[in-house]
C-alpha cells in the first residue's frame, strides 16, 4: 500500500463504519464481523397440545433464555403461548438458523421430560415438539410489525408474565 498510497494509506476503516454505517448503535459486533441479523421463529408442541402454561410455560422460556445466551443469541421478544413459541431474535452469522432451532428445541425438550415425567405420557417417544418450525427475516416486514404481532398473541399474556423481552428498543 505505501507504494501506491505514498505515506498515507487510506483509513478504510474509519470510512468504511461511517460512511457505510452511520447508525452503528443498531449493529452488533464480533472481533471480525458486524452484523444486523434479525429472525422470527416460531414452532409448536407435538400435537398442537395446550401445555405451556403456569410453571411449564416459565421453565420453558428460562431454558430458552439460557440456550440463547450460551450463543450469543439476543432475544429481541419472544412469547410463549400454550401450544407454541414466538421469538424474535438477533443472532450472530457463524450459527445457522436451523442450527439454533435444533439447539432450542433439542435442549428444551429433554429438560422438559426429564423434569416433568407426567409428560412423558403425553409426549411419548420423547418428542415434545413438532417436526417443524417456520422462520422468516424481519426484511419483508418491519421489526416493528413483528414485534407488535408477537406483543398481541394471547390477551391475558401480561397476567401470565410470559413475556421474553430481555432488550428494551423504546
Amino acid at each position: 500500500l505505501l507504494s501506491i498510497f505514498g505515506s498515507k494509506a487510506p483509513a478504510f476503516r474509519r470510512t468504511f463504519q461511517d460512511d457505510i454505517l452511520p447508525d452503528m448503535k443498531l449493529y452488533r459486533k464480533t472481533s471480525h464481523t458486524t452484523f444486523d441479523l434479525k429472525y422470527h421463529l416460531v414452532w409448536t408442541t407435538k400435537y398442537k397440545k395446550p401445555v405451556l402454561s403456569g410453571t411449564l410455560g416459565t421453565r420453558v422460556r428460562d431454558l430458552i433464555r439460557e440456550i440463547c445466551a450460551t450463543h450469543s443469541v439476543q432475544i429481541i421478544r419472544g412469547h410463549v403461548s400454550k401450544d407454541h413459541i414466538h421469538l424474535f431474535i438477533s443472532m450472530p452469522p457463524q450459527i445457522s438458523v436451523a442450527k439454533l432451532a435444533q439447539y432450542l428445541k433439542g435442549k428444551t425438550s429433554r429438560k422438559l421430560l426429564q423434569q416433568y415425567p407426567v409428560l412423558n405420557k403425553q409426549f411419548w417417544g420423547r418428542h415434545f415438539w413438532s417436526r417443524g418450525y417456520f422462520a422468516t427475516t424481519s426484511g419483508a416486514i418491519t421489526d416493528e410489525m413483528i414485534m407488535d404481532y408477537i406483543k398481541h398473541q394471547d390477551d391475558d399474556a401480561d397476567k401470565r408474565g410470559d413475556d421474553f423481552t430481555t432488550l428494551d428498543l423504546g
